[in-house]
């Protein structure tokens, strides 16, 4: 009997022995991975202050490039609207020089062929959108309108039969749609000029109302002008009345046909061509 007690006690101790071992060794083992645990949050937050950084430095990044882009464009657009003097002395920006691209893919290739400068091309976009503003169902378009552009300046000559009615100097309404076209360019330039001129022929005319072409040329053009301020609202200030009776002719006045094309209204514009290429093409 004793012999079993001793047996039991022993066994007891060993039991006790290897249960505390096991403890001491959990321990040990909790405490080497709350030290693993506590180096991996430090290592995170390392790497999160390293990425919050890195962060930083790729919007500073991205600061800059879309900075730089805005000013690529800018310097862009700038130099698109910068005016160039070409060969042919006619100047333009590289803006205007679009939009004439775009306005001469409608012009008749044959008219296209023919223009042999830049000036030639500007002019024949510009005459395209002003006829673009009538009827052309009965409309010599080589002679009821023609356009100039002299460097920054826009010269539009309209044959009197489109204005006006024979000797006379009142502003008929077939005119208003033209009228109207150039009113809008007129009106999107406040520092813009606007000289209106009478022309004739060279027959004398005399009558009641007309004293002679004199007369008549500053009565034609005076009536345009009243009619651009009074119905189509341009600022009276911009516009300028002027007649040149018969003193400037085109052609001689040797035939019907010449004297025909010298009877015309001439509308010289001095406006941001840009702006003139914009407003005309707009429908």
């Amino acid at each position: 009997m004793k012999k079993i007690s001793i047996l039991f006690v022993t066994a007891l101790l060993l039991s006790s022995c290897v249960s505390k071992k096991k403890y001491l060794a959990l321990e040990q083992e909790k405490g080497e991975i709350q030290s693993e645990l506590t180096k991996t949050r430090v290592e995170k937050e390392d790497l999160e202050n390293k990425f919050a950084v890195i962060e930083a430095r790729v919007n500073e990044y991205n600061s800059k490039i879309q900075s730089l882009n805005e000013d690529v464009e800018g310097l862009t657009i700038e130099n698109k609207a910068k005016f160039k003097l070409s060969e042919d002395g006619t100047v333009t920006s590289g803006l205007s020089q679009e939009k004439m691209r775009e306005t001469l893919q409608n012009v008749d290739p044959e008219k296209l062929a023919n223009a042999k400068t830049l000036k030639d091309s500007m002019n024949l976009a510009v005459q395209y959108n002003l006829s673009k503003a009538i009827d052309t169902s009965d409309l010599n378009e080589d002679e009821d309108i023609v356009v100039d552009i002299n460097e920054t300046v826009v010269m539009i000559s309209i044959a009197d039969d489109m204005l006006f009615n024979t000797a006379s100097y009142r502003v008929g309404n077939k005119a208003d749609k033209i009228l109207k076209k150039l009113a809008d360019v007129i009106n999107s330039e406040p520092s813009l000029d606007v000289m209106v001129e009478g022309h004739t022929d060279s027959r004398s005319i005399n009558t009641e109302k007309i004293a002679d072409n004199w007369d008549l040329s500053v009565l034609r053009a005076t009536s345009v002008v009243r009619k651009l301020q009074k119905q189509f609202k341009v600022a009276p200030e911009q516009l300028i009345a002027s007649g040149r009776s018969s003193y400037q002719p085109l052609v001689e006045n040797d035939s019907r046909q010449n004297r025909a094309k010298n009877r015309r209204t001439r509308i010289i514009l001095m406006p941001n061509i840009d702006k003139f290429f914009a407003l005309m093409e707009a429908k």
